[in-house]
C-alpha cells in the first residue's frame, strides 16, 4: 500500500543543488522534503570543490564558521605547470568576501552539514534510500512524485516539485523538457595517491609529454584525475594498471612513487564528461536546477558553485510565494531567466577551453612543453589574472541570500 506524504516542496536529489534548496526552502517555513535514493553520502570521486561564492553563502547564513570546522583543504591561489615552467593564474585574495581561498571539502561532509543545519528547521525532513520512480501530475500540472523507499511505495504531493537528481536526472527525462547539447571531447579518469612530500598544495593542473592531469590536494592524500580523449578509457584499462602508471607518472613524475599503492584499475573511475542545459527549466509545478537543468564541464570545478547559486536563486524568487500560497507558474520561469546568462557564460568558456587548450593536448594534435598563449597572457598580466580568480572564485552572477528565514528549533 503506497503512503501519501503530503509537503510544500518536494526536492529529487540529495546533492548540492538538492540540499541547499531543501535547507533554504524549510528556512522560509515551508514544509520541505528531500529526497535522495543512496542510504548515505559516502561516495568518492564526486566535485568538491567549495569555491568563495559558496563560501559567503554559508557566511551569510550565519554558517560559514560551523562549515569550515568541517575536514577541507584551502587553496589561495591557482596554478598550472605545462612541462617545466609553472603559471600562478589566480589568486583569490583579492576577492571581496570573507574566505578568500577555495575550500577541497569532501562531498559528504558538504552534504551531511547541510542535512544537519537544515534539521533545525521543523518543517525539513530528508527521506535517505528513497528514490523516486515518477513524476505525479493532474490536469497538465505536476503535482509531486512517486518514490521507492526500504518501507515500501511512497507518494510525495507538494505545491512545488523541484528537480536536483543530477546529470542523468530521470525527472528531466519524464518531463520531457527538451535537451541542447554542446558536446565534450573529453573523459577523466578519477583516482587517488598519497600526497608526494614536495607537493605545493596549489598547483591544480600538470600538462607534460601530452597528458593533462589535475591534482587536488586532500592533506595526506590527492585525489587526481587524467584527462583523456572522449571514449578513450576503455583501452586505457585494457593496457593495463602498469601501462596507466608509467603514463601518469611520465606526465607528472613526483606521482611515480606514490602510483606504486594503486593496487587495481578497479580504482581509477571514469566520469564521462557532458555539457548540455534545458532549453526550457520548467513545467507547472516543476522546477529543474543544477546538473538536472545544465551538466556542466569539470573544468574549473565550478559545477557545485553553479548548483548552489541556482539553488539561492529559486529559494529568493519562490519561498516567499509558495509560503503566502501566491506562487504561481511564471515565478518558476523566473528562476530560468535569472541563471540562464551565468550558465551560458560558463558553459562557454567551458567549451573553449575543452575544445582549443585540452583536447588538442590529449589527443596528441600538439605538445604541451609551452603553455597556450591565453594562460601565459593570464599569468603576466595582473588585470587578467584577477578577472580569472573572479570568474573561477565568484563565477558570474553570483547570488546572495535574500529569501526569508522562520524560527529555527532542536529535533
Amino acid at each position: 500500500m503506497t503512503k501519501i506524504i503530503d509537503v510544500d516542496c518536494v526536492v529529487a536529489g540529495g546533492g548540492p543543488a538538492g540540499m541547499m534548496a531543501g535547507l533554504l526552502f524549510a528556512r522560509a517555513g515551508i514544509r520541505t522534503a528531500v529526497l535522495e535514493k543512496h542510504d548515505d553520502f559516502l561516495r568518492d570521486f564526486r566535485g568538491d570543490t567549495v569555491h568563495p561564492s559558496t563560501l559567503e553563502v554559508m557566511h551569510e547564513l550565519k554558517m560559514g564558521e560551523r562549515f569550515l570546522m568541517r575536514p577541507h583543504e584551502p587553496m589561495h591561489q591557482l596554478a598550472a605547470t605545462f612541462g617545466e615552467q609553472t603559471l600562478k593564474l589566480a589568486d583569490f585574495s583579492h576577492l571581496p568576501v570573507r574566505s578568500k581561498f577555495i575550500a577541497f571539502m569532501p562531498q559528504w561532509h558538504f552534504l551531511d552539514f547541510l542535512a544537519s543545519e537544515a534539521a533545525a528547521y521543523p518543517g525539513f525532513s530528508l527521506h535517505m534510500h528513497t528514490e523516486v520512480t515518477e513524476l505525479m501530475r493532474k490536469d497538465g500540472r505536476v503535482t509531486g512524485v512517486a518514490a521507492s523507499s526500504p518501507d515500501g511505495p511512497l507518494e510525495f504531493r507538494a505545491k512545488l516539485t523541484i528537480g536536483a537528481d543530477g546529470r542523468g536526472s530521470r525527472l528531466r527525462d519524464q518531463s520531457g523538457l527538451k535537451v541542447k547539447h554542446l558536446g565534450a571531447p573529453i573523459d577523466v579518469l578519477w583516482f587517488r595517491t598519497e600526497r608526494p612530500l614536495d607537493d605545493d598544495g596549489h598547483t591544480l593542473l600538470n600538462a607534460n609529454k601530452g597528458r593533462i592531469i589535475v591534482t587536488i590536494d586532500r592533506g595526506d592524500y590527492l585525489q587526481c584525475a587524467l584527462m583523456i580523449a572522449k571514449g578513450g578509457a576503455e583501452q586505457i584499462v585494457a593496457d593495463g594498471l602498469d601501462a596507466f602508471r608509467r603514463t601518469v607518472a611520465e606526465a607528472v613524475p613526483k606521482l611515480a612513487g606514490p602510483l606504486q599503492k594503486l593496487t587495481s584499475m578497479d580504482d581509477v573511475k571514469l566520469l564521462t564528461v557532458a555539457v548540455d542545459r534545458l532549453e526550457r527549466w520548467a513545467k507547472p509545478g516543476l522546477l529543474m536546477i543544477g546538473d538536472s537543468a545544465h551538466a556542466m564541464s569539470p573544468i574549473g570545478g565550478v559545477g557545485i558553485n553553479l548548483a548552489i547559486q541556482d539553488a539561492v536563486a529559486a529559494a529568493n524568487l519562490l519561498a516567499a510565494k509558495l509560503r503566502d500560497g501566491t506562487l504561481c507558474d511564471d515565478d518558476l520561469q523566473a528562476v530560468r531567466k535569472r541563471r540562464l546568462g551565468a550558465v551560458r557564460a560558463t558553459q562557454f568558456m567551458q567549451v573553449q577551453v575543452q575544445n582549443r587548450i585540452i583536447a588538442p593536448i590529449v589527443s596528441g594534435a600538439h605538445g604541451t612543453q609551452n603553455p597556450p598563449l591565453p594562460l601565459r597572457l593570464v599569468a603576466r598580466v595582473p588585470w587578467l589574472g584577477r578577472q580569472m580568480a573572479k570568474f573561477v572564485g565568484l563565477g558570474i552572477r553570483p547570488e546572495h541570500v535574500r529569501s526569508p528565514e522562520a524560527h529555527r528549533s532542536a529535533k
